[in-house]
């Protein structure tokens, strides 16, 4: 990794959400983020809107994941008279994941979330770099390593960019705590040092429960001792988690939040596990939406980042319509639950020490 420094932005005090659209026609400002998103806020996002990082960079609010892509696929072929096998599958995976993130920029999509395991970074980069029409800057690409340690880090961020071919990556995470502590050390490193050389503009992690938080917290701190000063040893500026009604993980998003830290959500819609619940499908009918589009909107109004996967060219554009609608604050906290029922992994429970791969 090349060893040139860029000197990091400072943090900013607050997070913001702007809509580029109706800003250049000066009907909206920027609006201050918090726990809960206000109806007049809710009511002023569009599929356009984006949420200012604690960095100064933003993101776009709703994001199209391409995670397990090929068992997507999979499962839409089982029962077909020429089931694909999960071999072909995978070794297809970056023509799949070309095909449907160029659908999805096409429908309006700014921001594609991937990562090394999914084995589809190659397909999501031609994409970004393919459609001729939209410009590089205005699409938000995330990659994932796992966080083992420095050189692997630092080994993955250089892989990411080859297959993508791109120049930059906008979001690199450390996929989840696994490594143990020095492994998890020396992988955030690697990405501070990415995100000081340009090739990475925003870092954070993924799956990491409030003891790896804390944990992380005091090493950006070791590492400003360590590097000569004050922003020397990063910051977080994007945490992504599996949260959705029935895995809310408050203690996590109240740390984030007090930090000013954006919050994306993965498995938004549960994998459809939850379609027929009482409240949510009442809530469908009330506002003639899919349920779908109900979760998601729930999302944004928590403030989250969604992040919504489909390989269906009429899903992947359904769960863009949902700026049209708001639900009440009565809705929003109905649909919660008290429940803790992940439907992924949950690497946040998993101790400081250990496992050491994922």
């Amino acid at each position: 990794m090349p060893r040139l420094r860029m000197q990091v932005l400072s943090a900013r005090p607050s997070v913001f959400f702007t809509s580029s659209h109706l800003q250049k026609r000066n009907l909206i400002q920027p609006i201050a983020f918090s726990a809960h998103v206000s109806h007049n806020m809710a009511s002023a996002l569009t599929l356009q809107s984006k949420q200012k990082l604690n960095n100064g960079l933003e993101i776009p609010v709703l994001g199209y994941g391409v995670r397990l892509l090929p068992l997507a696929r999979l499962s839409t072929t089982a029962n077909t008279s020429n089931p694909l096998t999960l071999p072909t599958l995978i070794a297809s995976a970056p023509e799949q994941a070309e095909e449907v993130t160029t659908e999805a920029l096409r429908v309006g999509y700014r921001h594609v979330d991937s990562a090394a395991s999914y084995m589809n970074e190659a397909g999501a980069g031609a994409a970004i770099r393919g459609v001729k029409d939209i410009p590089r800057s205005e699409v938000f690409f995330t990659s994932k390593v796992r966080s083992i340690n420095y050189d692997d880090a630092e080994d993955q961020v250089r892989d990411t960019l080859e297959k993508t071919g791109l120049d930059y990556i906008d979001l690199m995470l450390l996929h989840c705590p696994y490594g143990g502590s020095e492994g998890r050390k020396g992988a955030w490193k690697a990405l501070v040092e990415a995100q000081e050389a340009g090739l990475v503009k925003s870092i954070g992690v993924s799956n990491y429960g409030v003891h790896h938080l804390d944990e992380l917290e005091t090493h950006i701190k070791e590492l400003e001792e360590e590097r000569g000063g004050k922003g020397k040893g990063g910051a977080i500026n994007v945490a992504q988690y599996e949260i959705h009604p029935w895995c809310a993980r408050n203690d996590i998003v109240q740390w984030l939040q007090k930090r000013n830290v954006a919050i994306e959500a993965y498995s938004p819609l549960v994998r459809g596990e939850r379609w027929g619940d009482k409240t949510l499908k009442a809530l469908a009918e009330k506002y003639g939406k899919s349920e779908a589009q109900i979760l998601l909107r729930w999302s944004l109004q928590k403030g989250y980042i969604p992040l919504p996967k489909s390989v269906t060219p009429t899903r992947i554009l359904d769960n863009t319509k949902i700026y049209d609608f708001q639900l009440t604050d009565e809705d929003v906290k109905n649909l919660e639950t008290d429940e803790y029922s992940p439907v992924c992994w949950d690497p946040t429970v998993s101790p400081l020490d250990g496992p050491k791969s994922g």
